[in-house]
C-alpha cells in the first residue's frame, strides 16, 4: 500500500511539472521586455518609431529604432496586418516596418495543444500498468514461496575462519576433520569400503563454538557450503517447510560434493506425535521431509548435513539413528588450558599491558564458554577506553570478570553505616568459613560493593577443573552458604534478609543431595521423583512423585538435618575465630574490598 502511494505521488509531481512547463511555453515570461497595447503599437508605427516586428503565433516581439524591445499580442485568429490596420495603422507606416512571421516549434505546439489532452490518458494507463505489475509480482512470490532460503557461504572480503581460529575442542575438530578429508579425497575412504557419516550433529551449550566450528569446516573443506537456520523451514502453511527442505537438498546435490549446515535444528527436529494438528502439523511435515532426504529411498552420499543444537534431548529419535545423524560431536565448556588459548585468540587485536595475565583470567572463569570469554575481553576493552587508557590492564580484566558474573557496580546504592557494618560481617562470615573448612574452593575476593542484586559478594573459585563433587564438598559448601547469616546472628544477635539467596541455594543443594545424588545415610542410594518429558508446544518437564507421603516426610527431615548440621558447623567455626572475623569485617568497612593475598594475610595473622 505504501508503494502505491509512493508511485502516485511521483506521477502527480511529474504531471504538475509538465503542466507548468506547458504554461510557460504558452505564456513566455521576460524580465527585460515591456508590454505595450496594440493601440499603443499602432501610434508608434504611425510615428515611425518601430523598426521590426517578429510574429510568433499571437505574440509580437517589437524592436524600436533606439533598440528598445517591447512585446504585445495580436487578435486571435486574425493576421498581423489586419490587426494593425483595424487599430488605425496607415499603410505607409506599415510598409516602413519589417514584419517577420515565425512559425511555432513542433514541440511547443504539441506541448501547448496536445499534451493537456494526452496527460489524463497517460495517467490512467500508468495506473493499470502498476496494478498488473503488482499482481504479477504476487503470483511470482507465490511460486517462490516454497523455494530454499539456504545461502551459499562465501568469503565476502571477511576474515576466513579455519581450524586454527578455533581454540580447544580438540576431539571435535578431529571428528569434523574426517568429514573435510572425505570431501577432499573420497577415494581414500571408498577403497577401504568406508562410508562417511551422512549427518554430523554438533551438541553443546550456548556459546561453546558450534557455529564457529561449522564456519571453519566451510573454509577448510573448500566445497560449496550451504547454511540455513532451522526456523527458516517452518511457515504457517502446511507443506511449505517440506518444499523448502526438498529444494535445499536439490540445490546442494547440483553442487555436490557439498555441505548443508542447519543451525538450531531443534526448531524443526523436535519429537513428533504430540504437537497440534497431529500428522498434518507443518513442523512434523518438515521433519518428515528431512528424514526422507537424509536417508530415504533416493539419497546422495555426496551431500553431508552438519547441524547444531543445544537441546539434543528434544530431537526426534528417527533423526538421530544411524544413517541420518549417526555421528554426535559433544562440545563441552573449555578447560582451563583451553580457556587461556581462547583468550589469546580473542586478544590478538587488543593491546594488552605488560601486567595483563590471561592465565589468571582463565583461572577465574571456570564454566565459561568461548562466547563468555570473548565478552570478558570486550568488556575489559570498553572499561579501558572509558578511562582513556591506551592498553588493557590486568585490573580491567579482573573488573570485567566480576561485571560479567555479578553485574556492574551499583555506586548509587549507598549503605547506611549500620547496613554497611552488617554487610561487612555477613561477607566476612562467608569468607572465614570458606577458608577454615576443608573441601572448599579458595577465596579470591571479598567485597561489600553492590553488584547487580547482590549487596556484597565473596568470590570463591576452584584452582582446577572439576567434573565430580563429593558429599564432603557439598556439606562444606552448605556451611559456607550459611556462614553469612550465622555471623549476623552471633555479632548482632539478629538476622536480616541479606541471606535470602544463600538460603535458597543451600536448600536446593540439600534437596538434590537427598533426592538426586543418593547422599542421605538414612534413605540410602535411591533417587526420588521422576521427570516426565512431554513434548507439547515445546518441551515441558514435570516431576512425578513416585514415593509415598512417609518418604516425603523423611526427605524433608533429611534436608532439615543437612541444613541444621551445616549451620552448627558454621557457628562453631565463627565462634572459634571470632577475633579473625572482627579483623576481616573492620578492614572491609574501611576498604570495602579485600583481594586474595590481603584476605589470607588477615586469616593467618
Amino acid at each position: 500500500m505504501k508503494s502505491i502511494f509512493k508511485y502516485l505521488t511521483i506521477v502527480f509531481i511529474v504531471l504538475l511539472v509538465l503542466s507548468g512547463f506547458a504554461a510557460i511555453l504558452q505564456s513566455p515570461l521576460s524580465t527585460e521586455n515591456k508590454d505595450v497595447s496594440l493601440t499603443g503599437l499602432a501610434g508608434k508605427i504611425n510615428n515611425g518609431e518601430v523598426k521590426e516586428i517578429i510574429v510568433k503565433g499571437d505574440n509580437l516581439e517589437i524592436t524600436l529604432n533606439d533598440a528598445t524591445e517591447l512585446k504585445s499580442k495580436k487578435e486571435i485568429g486574425v493576421s498581423i496586418t489586419e490587426s494593425l490596420l483595424n487599430v488605425g495603422v496607415t499603410e505607409e507606416g506599415l510598409n516602413a516596418v519589417n514584419i517577420d512571421i515565425q512559425n511555432e516549434s513542433g514541440f511547443a505546439f504539441y506541448a501547448i495543444n496536445i499534451l493537456p489532452i494526452l496527460l489524463p490518458f497517460i495517467f490512467i494507463v500508468f495506473i493499470f500498468w502498476f496494478m498488473f505489475r503488482q499482481a504479477q509480482r504476487g503470483s511470482m512470490q507465490a511460486f517462490s514461496f516454497g523455494k530454499s532460503k539456504a545461502r551459499l557461504a562465501t568469503e565476502g572480503g571477511k576474515k576466513r575462519v579455519t581450524f586454527k581460529d578455533v581454540a580447544g575442542l580438540i576431539e571435535a575438530k578431529e571428528e569434523v576433520t574426517e568429514v573435510v578429508e572425505f570431501l577432499r579425497d573420497p577415494d581414500k575412504f571408498k577403497k577401504l569400503g568406508a562410508r562417511i557419516p551422512r549427518g554430523v550433529l554438533l551438541v553443546g551449550s550456548p556459546g561453546t563454538g558450534k557455529t564457529l566450528l561449522a564456519k571453519a569446516v566451510a573454509n577448510e573443506a573448500k566445497v560449496p557450503f550451504f547454511y540455513v537456520s532451522g526456523s527458516e523451514f517452518v511457515e504457517m502453511f502446511v507443506g511449505v517447510g517440506a518444499s523448502r527442505v526438498k529444494d535445499t537438498f536439490e540445490t546442494a546435490k547440483k553442487a555436490s560434493p557439498s555441505i548443508i549446515f542447519v543451525d538450531e535444528i531443534d526448531a524443526v527436529g523436535r519429537q513428533r506425535g504430540a504437537g497440534l494438528g497431529g500428522g498434518h502439523d507443518e513442523r512434523e511435515q518438515t521433519l518428515n521431509q528431512i528424514l526422507v532426504e537424509m536417508d530415504g529411498f533416493d539419497t546422495d552420499d555426496a551431500v553431508i548435513v552438519v547441524a547444531a543444537t543445544n537441546r539434543p534431548d528434544t530431537l526426534d529419535p528417527a533423526l538421530l539413528r544411524p544413517g541420518r545423524f549417526d555421528r554426535r560431536i559433544i562440545l563441552d565448556e573449555p578447560s582451563m588450558k583451553d580457556r587461556e588459548e581462547i583468550l589469546k585468540l580473542h586478544a590478538t587485536d587488543k593491546p594488552l599491558a605488560e601486567d595483563a595475565d590471561l592465565k589468571v583470567v582463565a583461572e577465574r572463569t571456570p564454566g565459561f564458554s568461548g562466547a563468555d570469554l570473548a565478552n570478558i575481553l570486550n568488556e575489559a576493552a570498553i572499561l579501558a577506553a572509558r578511562k582513556n587508557q591506551k592498553e588493557i590492564t590486568n585490573e580491567n580484566l579482573v573488573e570485567a570478570i566480576e561485571k560479567v558474573i555479578l553485574g556492574p557496580e551499583r555506586k548509587s546504592k549507598v549503605f547506611s553505616p549500620k547496613e554497611k557494618k552488617i554487610a561487612a560481617f555477613h561477607e566476612a562470615g562467608h569468607a572465614l568459613v570458606a577458608s577454615s573448612l576443608p573441601n572448599t574452593d579458595p577465596v579470591h575476593k571479598v567485597s561489600i560493593i553492590s553488584r547487580g542484586r547482590a549487596g556484597g559478594y565473596t568470590l570463591k573459585l576452584p584452582s582446577e577443573d572439576r567434573h565430580l563433587k563429593s558429599r564432603a564438598e557439598f556439606e562444606s559448601e552448605l556451611a559456607v552458604l550459611l556462614g553469612g547469616q550465622t555471623a549476623e546472628e552471633i555479632v548482632f544477635n539478629e538476622i536480616t534478609t541479606g541471606a535470602s539467596n544463600d538460603l535458597k541455594v543451600a536448600s536446593d543443594i540439600a534437596r538434590k543431595m537427598v533426592t538426586q545424588y543418593g547422599m542421605s545415610e538414612k534413605l540410602g542410594p535411591i533417587t526420588f521423583g521422576e521427570k516426565d518429558e512431554l513434548v507439547f508446544l515445546g518441551k515441558e518437564i514435570t516431576a512425578d512423585k513416585n514415593y509415598s507421603n512417609e518418604i516425603a516426610y523423611q526427605i524433608d527431615q533429611e534436608v532439615n538435618r543437612l541444613i541444621t548440621t551445616a549451620k552448627e558447623t558454621a557457628k562453631k567455626t565463627i565462634k572459634n575465630k571470632i577475633e579473625t572475623l572482627n579483623k576481616i569485617a573492620e578492614v572491609l568497612i574501611e576498604k570495602e574490598t579485600l583481594e586474595r593475598n590481603e584476605f589470607y594475610a588477615l586469616v593467618k595473622a
